[in-house]
């Protein structure tokens, strides 16, 4: 997945935006496959006062394949090398230990569902939004919610700001974790009221990590099924 990631990334350096605009996740284009979506757009232009930053309205081209289907297709895009390094990196550190406990397969099947699961998240709370969704982290979000669950004893090493000063700190990984999962509640939530803040997929990372939680769960209780409690009569207690 990382190696998808990196490719996808590449290719996205000939063709950013266009790649972008056509497979990138547009919550008002699955809305309304047929509608037409205009999005504002910041541009440089000079004049003969200088350099100005003018707001300019077009349209997005028509995706090409079905808008359903860019839930799946918009995890593999990545907006800058900062984004991309990020969601690789998480991804190294949490997705070797869950594919440990679930197989290959069945750790591709769970990651590309993570995706698909945040991407849906994104949509049901920003369902109008003509900004297009792009982005593993939803996905990553997945690896970490069952990774919380699968590991509660192990430890992250993190950085944090103390008075303007990064302090490096052990933590237990629930903690951390869900530390970082209420984080992405609160900003949800200031998102919603916010057309600039709806930019970065809060909910989906919100609802990824949600989603790889309970199939961590899910797995688990069929792994070690709850068994009936037994009480043994014996004949002195007649």
């Amino acid at each position: 997945m990382i190696g998808v990631c990196i490719l996808v990334y590449v290719l996205q350096k000939n063709d950013a935006d266009g790649l972008v605009e056509e497979f990138g996740m547009v919550p008002a284009l699955v809305s309304s496959p047929a509608a037409t979506v205009v999005v504002s757009q910041r541009q440089a232009v000079r004049t003969p006062f200088g350099t100005q930053i003018v707001v300019v309205d077009r349209e997005l081209p028509a995706p090409k394949l079905h808008p359903w289907t860019t839930l799946l297709s918009c995890i593999f895009l990545h907006g800058s090398f900062m984004h991309l390094l990020g969601n690789i990196w998480f991804l190294y550190i949490f997705g070797d230990n869950v594919e440990d406990r679930m197989g290959p397969c069945g750790y591709l099947i769970f990651f590309l569902g993570s995706g698909i699961a945040a991407s849906l998240a994104h949509f049901v709370f920003q369902p109008t939004s003509p900004i297009p969704t792009i982005g593993a982290s939803g996905a990553v979000a997945g690896i970490m919610g069952a990774y919380m669950l699968l590991n509660p004893h192990a430890k992250v090493v993190t950085l944090i700001p103390i008075f303007f000063i990064l302090q490096m700190m052990v933590l237990p990984a629930p903690v951390f974790l869900g530390i970082w999962f209420v984080i992405q509640l609160v900003q949800g939530s200031f998102s919603m009221g916010s057309a600039q803040a709806a930019g970065v997929a809060w909910w989906a990372h919100a609802g990824g990590f949600l989603f790889g939680f309970l199939v961590a769960w899910f797995l688990g209780r069929q792994q070690h099924p709850t068994r009936p409690s037994v009480r043994v009569i014996n004949s002195s207690d007649d």
